[in-house]
C-alpha cells in the first residue's frame, strides 16, 4: 500500500491514518486488537491517538486509547518499527485548562511513553493552542524531547493561519524546531477553515496536513439523512451537517457511488486524499467491516469529473457553475 511523505518531518504516512480515538472506548480491547492486527496486515501503518482519549467517557480518565495501543505493541513487538505513531499533548487532563507549558509537556510525554510501551513517539502534536504559554516555551520543551530521542518530529492541531505563522516566526527567531505537521478539521462539508490561505501556506512551507472529522462525525457515510431519525449522542454531532448543502453533497456522493461502486465513506476519504496539500485523512473504525472500507479508501482514485461534481456540491454550486 502507498506511503507518503509527511511534510518535511522525515516521516511517512499511510494513505489513510487509523484513528485511535475509539480504542478502549467504543471498541473494547479484544476488538481493538483485531482492528490493529488487520490494519497492520493491510498496510495502514499510521496510528493517531492522544493522551486525552477517551476522558470524555464516564469513568474514564484519559489514556485509555494509548494504553490499548501499548498493550498491542507489547504483544506484537516486531510491529512497532513498522508503525508511524502519532499522539498529542495539551488537552485538559485534570489540570483545568489546555496546557502546553514546558513542565506539563515533559510530564505528559513520559506518561504517554509509559502507556504506549514504547521508547519513542514518532510524531508529537500540540493538541490545542494554549494562550497562557508562549510558543517559545512550548517549542523549547519539544526541542528537549527531540534531543533526548523521545520524539522524532513535532506538529500541531487546531490552529489557524495567524497561529501557524506566529509559531513559525517564534521557531525561526529562537532557533527552535518548527511544527512540521498540522492536523485540522477538514471534510466535504467543512472546508472554509482550511482551504485558501492556510492550505496555501502549508503547501508553500512544506507542512504536512492530516485531516480529522474526515467523515463529518459519520454524516458523510450517507447513513444519516433524516434529522428526526437521529437520536442519542450522534444527533448533536451530525445534525449540524443536515442543511441544504449537506443534502446536496450526499446527492452528489450518491451518483459517484453508483458510478464507482465505492461506499460514501470511501468517496469522502478519497476526495480528501486528492485535495492539494493533504497528506492523509484520519478515519476510525469500530468494526472489521468499517475497517475494510478504510482499507479500500486508501487505494480509491476518483475521476476528475467526480471530484469536480463533489467540489461543486460542497461549495453550494452546480457542477457547471
Amino acid at each position: 500500500m502507498q506511503t507518503l511523505p509527511l511534510g518535511r518531518s522525515g516521516l511517512t504516512t499511510s494513505a489513510v491514518v487509523f484513528g485511535g480515538n475509539v480504542l478502549g472506548w467504543t471498541a473494547d480491547e479484544a476488538m481493538s486488537f483485531r482492528l490493529l492486527d488487520r490494519m497492520y496486515e493491510a498496510g495502514l501503518r499510521t496510528i493517531d491517538t492522544a493522551d486525552v482519549y477517551s476522558r470524555w467517557v464516564d469513568g474514564h480518565q484519559g489514556g485509555e486509547s494509548e494504553t490499548v495501543i501499548g498493550k498491542w505493541f507489547a504483544a506484537n513487538p516486531s510491529k512497532r518499527d513498522g508503525v508511524t505513531l502519532i499522539t498529542k499533548v495539551g488537552s485538559d487532563m485534570g489540570q483545568g485548562h489546555k496546557d502546553l507549558s514546558a513542565g506539563w509537556i515533559a510530564k505528559a510525554a513520559e506518561d504517554s511513553l509509559a502507556r504506549l510501551q514504547t521508547e519513542v513517539i514518532d510524531l508529537y502534536l500540540s493538541h490545542w493552542p494554549d494562550e497562557r504559554t508562549s510558543d517559545e516555551e512550548t517549542l523549547g520543551a519539544f526541542e528537549s524531547l527531540l534531543k533526548a530521542g523521545k520524539i522524532r518530529a513535532i506538529g500541531t492541531s487546531n490552529r489557524d493561519l495567524s497561529q501557524m505563522k506566529r509559531a513559525a516566526q517564534a521557531a525561526q527567531e529562537a532557533g527552535l524546531p518548527r511544527y512540521e505537521v498540522l492536523q485540522n478539521e477538514y471534510n466535504l462539508h467543512e472546508r472554509a477553515g482550511f482551504e485558501g490561505e492556510l492550505a496555501d501556506w502549508c503547501q508553500a512551507n512544506e507542512v504536512g496536513v492530516i485531516t480529522y472529522f474526515s467523515l463529518a462525525s459519520g454524516f458523510l457515510t450517507g447513513k444519516y439523512r433524516d434529522p428526526q431519525a437521529v437520536s442519542g449522542s450522534r444527533a448533536g454531532m451530525v445534525k449540524r451537517y443536515m442543511d441544504d448543502r449537506g443534502m446536496a453533497i450526499l446527492s452528489a456522493m450518491d451518483g459517484v457511488a453508483e458510478e464507482t461502486g465505492a461506499s460514501h465513506a470511501e468517496i469522502a476519504l478519497a476526495w480528501l486524499r486528492q485535495k492539494p496539500g493533504v497528506s492523509a485523512p484520519i478515519a476510525s473504525a469500530t468494526s472489521e467491516a468499517q475497517l475494510e472500507s478504510l482499507i479500500r479508501a486508501a487505494d480509491l482514485v476518483l475521476p476528475d469529473e467526480a471530484m469536480a461534481r463533489l467540489d461543486a456540491a460542497s461549495a453550494g454550486q452546480t457542477a457547471e457553475g
